[in-house]
Order: structure tokens, then C-alpha cells, then sequence
């Protein structure tokens, strides 16, 4: 697991949980978010077991969830979050080079509030994540 500070930027302050295991895309993930809310602290899980590490450790804003792996499917990830009271209200966005239905199906069924193939991953995304975890919280208030 890794900790990362992201540079003073947009208005937001929280941390987004990265839970990708190839370096490429964790930092082209880390750069969109930056240009959006660089004020989010960032941290990164190569893994389901780091993540759950990060999780213990402390709640998220928001979590980028790769589907393929090397100890398990986001998706199945995902419905695990979604049992947790701690974490099922945690706006979740998957990502996969592949989307496939039964990933779409399980996704659903857990609340991610998107699924996107990577490629066409924006700040846009972020924004529409974030405005549904700002809703939430001024619910509970």
C-alpha cells in the first residue's frame, strides 16, 4: 500500500481509495484525479487484501475499483463492501478493460454507482461520485 499526497487543487478533502495493480494505470488513474480535486489524498491497493488493509485503517470518499485482480474480482469485492455498514454507503466506480454482463450484474447488486472501461475513465466520473457521497452525507445530518 501505498500514500500519496496529491497537490493543493480543487476544494476537496477526503481520501480516494485506488485499488489497481498495474502501475500504469494507478498513475494515469491518480493524474485524472488530481486535475479535478487535487486536494483529495490518494492512496493505492494493489490488492483486495490491501484494500481491506486501507479500509481498516480508515474511511474512504471514494473508491476506483479494477475488476481483474491478482487476489480476486472487484466485483466480488464490491459486494463484500456493500455488507459492511461501514463502508456500503462509500460511492464505489469499477473499472475494466473488459467489461463483461456478469461483472455489469454483480456491480449492480452491490451499488457501484458506475462502470466504466478504463480508457474512457474522466474527471467527469469523479465529479458525479462525489456529488452523490456530498448528497448522502447531508442526508444523514
Amino acid at each position: 500500500m501505498q500514500h500519496q499526497q496529491t497537490p493543493a487543487g480543487a476544494a476537496y478533502d477526503g481520501t480516494c481509495l485506488i485499488v489497481e495493480d498495474s502501475e500504469f494505470d494507478r498513475e494515469r488513474l491518480r493524474r485524472v484525479l488530481a486535475r479535478a480535486y487535487g486536494g483529495m489524498q490518494v492512496e493505492f491497493a494493489p490488492s483486495i487484501e490491501a484494500a481491506r488493509r486501507a479500509l481498516r485503517a480508515g474511511d474512504k470518499a471514494l473508491i476506483l475499483l479494477d475488476n481483474n485482480l491478482p487476489d480476486g474480482l472487484g466485483a466480488n469485492f464490491a459486494l463484500e463492501l456493500a455488507c459492511d455498514h461501514r463502508h456500503a454507503q462509500t460511492p464505489v466506480i469499477m473499472l475494466s478493460d473488459w467489461p463483461s454482463p456478469v461483472m455489469w450484474e454483480k456491480a449492480a447488486s452491490a451499488g457501484v454507482l458506475y462502470v466504466v472501461n478504463k480508457c474512457d475513465f474522466d474527471a467527469s466520473y469523479l465529479a458525479a461520485a462525489l456529488r452523490a457521497l456530498q448528497g448522502r452525507n447531508r442526508q444523514m445530518h
